[in-house]
Parts: structure tokens; sequence; C-alpha cells
């Protein structure tokens, strides 16, 4: 499991994006960060914000929680969850990966 930190704004983890994928998924993970496909183009922001849909709705957080601390322009990317611990984003990254 990749590490989760707890920061004064919200939980942070690191994810490599796969822009232009066949579906919206977790596939593995690439050093410390979870390895996630996105079906939407690195164009105008809309991997990005793929991305922050993808772990809100799969974090049962709203989309305003979930922000790029990092990485904007980048394949690698660190996201900051708003209001979890990273003990609770690590339980239901886990919860989910067993369940796929």
């Amino acid at each position: 499991m990749v590490p989760v930190h707890d920061t004064s704004s919200g939980a942070t983890f690191a994810v490599r994006v796969h822009p232009r994928a066949k579906k919206d998924a977790i596939t593995g993970e690439v050093g410390d960060a979870l390895k996630v496909a996105l079906t939407a183009p690195p164009v105008d922001g809309r991997a990005n914000e793929a991305c922050s849909a993808f772990f809100a709705k799969l974090l049962k957080v709203p989309r305003a929680s979930v922000s790029i601390a990092s990485g904007l322009a980048s394949r690698n990317k660190v996201l900051r969850v708003a209001g979890l611990t990273a003990e609770q984003v690590g339980q239901r990254l886990i919860n989910d990966r067993s369940h796929s």
C-alpha cells in the first residue's frame, strides 16, 4: 500500500496518472505512488479534473475535498484529501482495492 501522510490541510498521497485509458481505475502501484488510469486526455486540465473526481467518488467525499497539492503539469501528482485522516484514506483505498 502506498504511504498516506497527515498534513494540516488533509491527508496526502502520491499518484501516477495514465491519461487516455479505456476506463478509470487504479491499475497498481509504482514506487510509492498509486497507478491510476483515466479516460480523460491530458489537455486543458481535463485529466486533473478527472483525477480529482475519480478519487472523490472512490473515497466518498465531496469533489471539493480532493485537490492536487503538486504536479499539475506532470503525470506524477500528490493529491490532498481534506476532511479525512491518513488512516481513513488508507482504509478506503484498501477496501476499494479488495472489491475490485
